[in-house]
């Protein structure tokens, strides 16, 4: 015996998830195959959850439920596992027990309550993995291992059957191949980070070079800047005493010119002083003159203002004359046309009486007009009669459109699902006239749930393969859309032939009045509507009509609930409950599951509603609205011709019948006017006296105005003549002034030449003596002397001593230095000019640039000595590497070998063809090894790789089953489980499978092994190493402590005796 073995599995309370029959039952397995038998029902798989859940695993590997609890029999607070694994001096005793209030656990190891981390590693140390699918393959998982990636197929048998450090050899791998690219990188970086550092650093020694060059002209340039300022001092020393000189010189001249200019400037003052008071007399004279020349002009300003007064009194005048003109020509005119009216009038008493003719002319207009309003008011009808057809035609047409967004968001979420059922969709669309029948769009598109809450029943209760059916009513249309779009365009789709005889209007079971006191409230069927066709099939299918909805008093009831006859599927507010009652027994078993969210048929579109509204859109009865309108309008317009024409011939004859009446009113209308006019008259002689009057007055005041006038006229001509007398003794002296001035021009001329010069010269001296102190002070500040040093004899040609470059040169060496260098200020001033550009060439340098190049030069050492070490660690670390892929991959090929061999003879025994294989694109890359599985069913096709999608589902489980039983021999864990991996095999397939397992299974050096399945074949071949375990289930049925094997055995054969 193995260790880690079941020697025998106990379950208390309950047997998990499906099992409702036993409260209490007991497993004893054989060492070698286990084949456990029975319908559907009876609690098989419940056997594989105990085992799982009982060895510490998770309830995500069954697939059947997220919580401990919900395996628990319904009605029951808790539920116990017992496994007992066989272990050498002393089986291990595992207990579990699940408590379903809370989901909790109580574990015990050997009789000691511990807790779940323990059990998981008491169970890894004996090599047990109910995760590996390789080793544990639940009937909910049997697709999800076709589906397992290369990769994970090779971790799982590695776990599976291979040596226990062989998983580990390539976890280390792995992780050594990523610490190897890690180091990779690293090594790359610094390479890289070095060449260019030392890129740089040759780019920089230039410029350090560069650098120590223009150091050198600035040290030029600075001992050129300290003598400079010396040989400028000497230089302005120098200048200020030769003006000095000048300006002494200057003084003399100065003073012999202005003892000699003495008489005639005093001369010239006396004539100065008699001009200004003769010139202020001058200035008030004119002042005078200026004011009486203003009211002079004042005046005559009145003057002209009089003088157009007057002209404005004779203007009034003539415009009364002309206005007394034109209204005798008025009053001449209406006397005229007074006796011209008279004359007409006379004519016009002779003509005959026009009033019947008025009258026949109204009857008609009043006709016209009730006419009209005739027609304006079925013209108005119409209009709005059509203002409500177009407002419904909107309405229906919005509504419409809210229609068609709807179902789009309903094929939006169906692209999203399933993309070839959708382009299936629209091919139908675009040639549904190819069909005789009905054709109907995917249920998800044609259901209309009536109200969006039950929408997760109804899509619970339908599978979504059938959801996104298409429905035909005839099967000949199915194969036509089938062969087009399946077989044509490739296309993964589904149909469905609706029943020729239809379902859709079965009456349930039972009256929905007779169960509501269960507190189901409808049947699924009433929840939605849908087409025809699409219904009778749910109702065939999926007995729509007779699945009951009840709310939480359901739930409450749902013990009383399940024992009501006709019921097998019911729904309470969140749950689905499914019944199922024994053939033997007559119990009911019931399994629930939760309501899940709807996601496809919340949205409610009713298509019979949408077809309705396309129907009435495309029948309109605006078309006749506009007709009737546009006749009405004719009619209208014929009418209002008329109306003008009578109109025109009222007016007509009513001129002429009113034409008497208006002369004599036109008459005695001119005849009141002329009489007006003439009452009217104006007294022109009245109006010239005024005139004259007003006149006379003006000019009496212009005299007093020219009287003014003349007064100041003869007073401004007075002040001229006084003026003129001041003038006149103004210039005789300033000819006699200007005479003493030309006489003593010329030397009044060198007089202020000599002064000019001397204040020039004085300027100058000031100048230069302060530029002298400020260039001594400059000089010493330059050569940091103090400013009270004297300076030493000889610095006209030299420096004082003190002066030291830097504080460290000695006068020696500085006058070494200087001596070397220019005398003149313009020597100086060339040189500094020619080291400053040469200094200036050298631009964008400064002392960071040696600091940078001195520390780059550091970090290049140190980088070298980094990549060095680095890369030496590589070499090591890729030594590692490849000792540990020989340790680990060898053995690896071997097993797969191994695996391959035993592999492909299962598949020559079946006469098919397979082989497993190491695959992997590179071999450096250790996560993405892998074993691949090729398989090959007709001898005229090629060997393809085991995918899900290119087998069919019973190539799938033949592969798998083989695959496993190839593990079998070479497995090291102590137990393998399969449940019902038969399901979906040809008979001829389950047949051979099934002497494989048991000659593989029954050897006595594999491991032991469960292989579930509710159906066996006829006449198969048993060996003596099988334990068959049958679960039944029936009310009949012995406690496990009552079972007698033997009596049951010697009973049937009794029983075959008698026969």
């Amino acid at each position: 015996t193995n260790f880690g073995q079941l020697a025998h599995l106990c379950c208390k309370t309950s047997t998990l998830y499906s099992d409702r029959t036993y409260d209490y039952s007991v497993v004893y397995p054989g060492p070698n195959l286990n084949m456990i038998v029975g319908a559907n029902g009876t609690g098989k798989s419940s056997i594989v959850c105990a085992i799982c859940l009982g060895l510490a695993g998770k309830t995500a590997i069954l697939g059947r439920g997220d919580k401990v609890g919900l395996y628990v029999k319904r009605g029951c607070h808790k539920g116990c596992i017992e496994i007992v694994l066989y272990k050498t001096g002393g089986n291990l005793v595992i207990n579990r027990e699940i408590h379903v209030e809370n989901n909790q656990s109580l574990w015990m190891l050997n009789g000691r309550h511990c807790n779940q981390k323990t059990v998981e590693e008491e169970v890894k140390a004996l090599r047990i993995q109910v995760s590996n699918l390789c080793q544990f393959l639940p009937q909910e998982k049997v697709g999800e291992f076709a589906k397992m990636s290369k990769i994970e197929l090779l971790e799982a048998t590695e776990k599976s059957v291979g040596p226990p450090e062989m998983y580990e050899y390539h976890c280390e791998l792995k992780n050594f191949r990523n610490r190897e690219r890690e180091l990779e990188n690293i090594v790359k970086e610094k390479a890289s980070f070095l060449e260019k550092a030392k890129l740089r650093n040759e780019r920089n020694k230039h410029d350090v070079n560069r650098y120590y060059e223009k150091k050198r002209h600035l040290d030029v340039i600075e001992l050129l800047e300290k003598k400079k300022p010396w040989v400028e001092y000497e230089t302005t020393r120098k200048d200020l005493e030769e003006v000095k000189k000048e300006r002494d010189e200057a003084k003399r001249q100065l003073s012999s010119l202005k003892q000699a200019q003495t008489p005639m400037l005093r001369k010239i003052q006396q004539i100065e002083n008699q001009l200004k008071p003769t010139e202020a007399q001058i200035k008030a004279k004119t002042a005078a003159i200026k004011e009486a020349s203003l009211k002079c002009k004042q005046k005559q300003d009145q003057l002209d203002r009089k003088h157009k007064e007057i002209e404005d009194i004779k203007q009034t005048l003539r415009l009364k004359q002309m206005e007394e003109e034109d209204h005798q020509k008025r009053i001449s005119n209406t006397r005229r046309t007074i006796e011209d009216l008279k004359a007409e009038l006379a004519k016009v008493s002779d003509q005959p009486d026009v009033t019947p003719q008025i009258n026949t002319v109204n009857m008609e207009l009043r006709r016209i007009q009730e006419t009209r309003a005739k027609l304006e008011g079925e013209k108005s009808d119409l209009r709005r009669e059509r203002d409500n057809i177009f407002a419904e035609s909107k309405r229906l047409e919005k509504k419409l459109n809210d229609m068609n967004n709807m179902m789009n968001a309903k094929e939006e979420k169906l692209r999203g699902r399933h993309r070839d059922t959708h382009a299936a969709l629209q091919w139908l669309r675009k040639n549904r006239d190819l069909f005789g029948g009905n054709v109907h769009e995917p249920m998800m598109l044609v259901i209309n749930v009536k109200d969006h809450r039950f929408a997760k029943y109804v899509e619970n209760h339908i599978s979504f393969h059938d959801l996104r059916a298409f429905v035909f009513q005839k099967k000949d249309d199915m194969e036509r859309f089938m062969t087009e779009v399946r077989d044509k365009l490739n296309l993964k789709v589904n149909s469905i032939s609706a029943p020729e005889e239809s379902c859709s209007k079965r009456a349930p079971s039972r009256n929905i009045e007779s169960i509501r006191r269960f507190g189901f409230f409808t049947y699924l069927r009433e929840m939605f509507d849908a087409p025809d066709e699409v219904m009778s099939y749910l109702c065939q299918q999926y007995k729509v009509h007779d699945v009951p909805v009840g709310n939480e008093q359901t739930k409450a009831m749902i013990r009383t609930v399940i024992e009501e006859p006709y019921i097998k599927v019911l729904y309470t507010t969140d749950e689905r409950y499914t019944l199922k009652r024994s053939f033997y027994s007559n119990k009911i078993s019931t399994s629930n599951s939760a309501v899940h969210p709807s996601q496809y048929l919340t949205i409610t579109v009713d298509a019979e509603e949408k077809r309705q509204l396309e129907q009435q859109m495309k029948v309109s009865k605006l078309r006749d609205i506009d007709e009737r309108m546009e006749a009405l309008q004719k009619e209208i317009v014929a009418l209002d011709r008329r109306d003008n024409e009578l109109l025109a011939q009222k007016k007509k004859l009513s001129e002429q019948k009113g034409k008497k009446r208006q002369l004599e009113q036109k008459i005695s209308t001119k005849q009141d006017s002329l009489r007006q006019m003439e009452q009217n008259a104006i007294d022109l002689q009245k109006i010239e006296e005024d005139t004259k009057m007003k006149i006379t007055a003006v000019n009496s005041q212009k005299v007093t105005i020219v009287a003014a006038f003349m007064a100041q006229m003869k007073l401004r001509a007075k002040l001229t003549m006084e003026k003129v007398y001041l003038a006149l003794e103004t210039v005789g002296l300033t000819a006699e002034k200007t005479k003493l001035e030309n006489d003593c021009k010329e030397g009044a001329s060198e007089l202020r030449t000599t002064d000019q010069k001397c204040t020039r010269l004085e300027q100058r001296k000031v100048q230069l003596h302060e530029q002298c102190k400020g260039l001594l002070k400059r000089a010493k500040t330059i050569c940091r002397m103090q400013s009270d040093e004297s300076l030493p004899e000889d610095l006209r040609n030299a420096l004082p001593p003190s002066i030291t470059l830097y504080g460290i040169l000695s006068y020696s060496l500085l006058m070494q230095a200087f001596s070397k260098l220019p005398d003149t200020l313009d020597e100086i001033d060339a040189m500094l000019n020619e080291e400053r550009s040469r200094a200036e060439c050298f631009t964008g340098l400064s002392e960071n640039v040696v600091e940078e190049y001195n520390r780059r030069e550091q970090e290049i050492k140190h980088l070298e000595k980094e990549l060095e070490d680095k890369t030496n660690a590589l070499n090591a670390y890729r030594q590692n590497i490849s000792e540990a892929k020989e340790r680990w991959l060898n053995p690896l090929k071997q097993l797969v070998e191994q695996i391959n061999s035993k592999f492909s003879d299962f598949f020559r025994t079946m006469q098919c063809a397979g082989e497993v294989d190491l695959h992997s694109e590179n071999e450096e890359e250790y996560d993405k090894y892998g074993i691949r599985i090729r398989v090959k069913f007709h001898s005229s096709t090629q060997l393809h790789e085991l995918t899900p999608y290119h087998q069919s589902g019973g190539e799938r489980s033949v592969s798998t089953m083989l695959y496993l039983m190839a593990l079998q021999e070479l497995n090291r864990c102590p137990f393998r489980v399969v449940d019902e991996i038969n399901q979906g095999m040809d008979p001829v397939n389950e047949r051979r499978v099934f002497d494989i397992v048991v000659r593989t299974a029954c050897k006595e050096t594999t491991s032991q092994y469960f292989f579930i399945t509710p159906k066996l074949l006829q006449n198969l071949q048993y060996a003596d190493e099988m334990t068959i375990l049958c679960v039944h289930n029936g009310p009949y049925m012995l406690p496990p402590n009552q079972w007698d094997e033997k009596a049951f055995i010697r009973r049937c054969l009794q029983r075959k005796a008698r026969a």
